[in-house]
């Protein structure tokens, strides 16, 4: 086994700006790794701990990527209660949004549900959101447009039932 190297932490910024890169290029893994580098010197990096779990979803799409509990253990360590609410929503539509692109059986449903479960929770932040800071109703409005235009996501009893011809 391996053991990390430890950066400086006058290197922090440079790192973040580079972890940060990297999620733009869509090498999550790679800016996982450096906000744990980053985190292992100052573990209460808001700005790391955000990039860390917006790099953890970003994953979810991958057969082998990272998981909605390696997401969502970042958000306790999260000190702002909207940040918390926030995040919490992002983590939900992203993985209904990764169980749409694989498109297996079930998975209007479940999609359905974790895009519900993020309405919820960008309902909650926006209740504690700066008044300055719409960033959960834009969210909580995306989630909805995307339902709306996709009814078939709707819960199995929700669902529109078509007559057969026979009927």
């Amino acid at each position: 086994m391996f053991t990390p190297k430890s950066i400086s932490s006058a290197g922090i910024p440079d790192a973040m700006a580079k972890a940060e890169q990297y999620r733009l290029l869509n090498y999550p893994a790679a800016a996982e790794s450096i906000c744990l580098d980053i985190l292992e010197i100052d573990p209460h990096n808001q700005q790391a701990l955000i990039a860390l779990l917006l790099a953890r979803t970003d994953q979810f799409h991958l057969s082998r990527g990272a998981t909605v509990e390696q997401a969502r253990e970042v958000l306790p360590r999260l000190t702002n209660p909207y940040d918390r609410l926030y995040y919490a929503g992002l983590i939900a539509e992203r993985r209904g949004r990764a169980l749409i692109l694989a498109s297996g059986t079930g998975t209007s449903q479940r999609a359905y549900r974790w895009y519900r479960e993020a309405m919820d929770h960008y309902q909650e932040a926006e209740a504690l959101s700066p008044e300055d800071n719409d960033d959960a109703v834009l969210r909580w409005n995306t989630c909805a447009r995307f339902l709306n235009r996709h009814p078939h996501l709707a819960p199995r009893d929700e669902v529109e039932q078509v007559p057969s011809l026979g009927e």
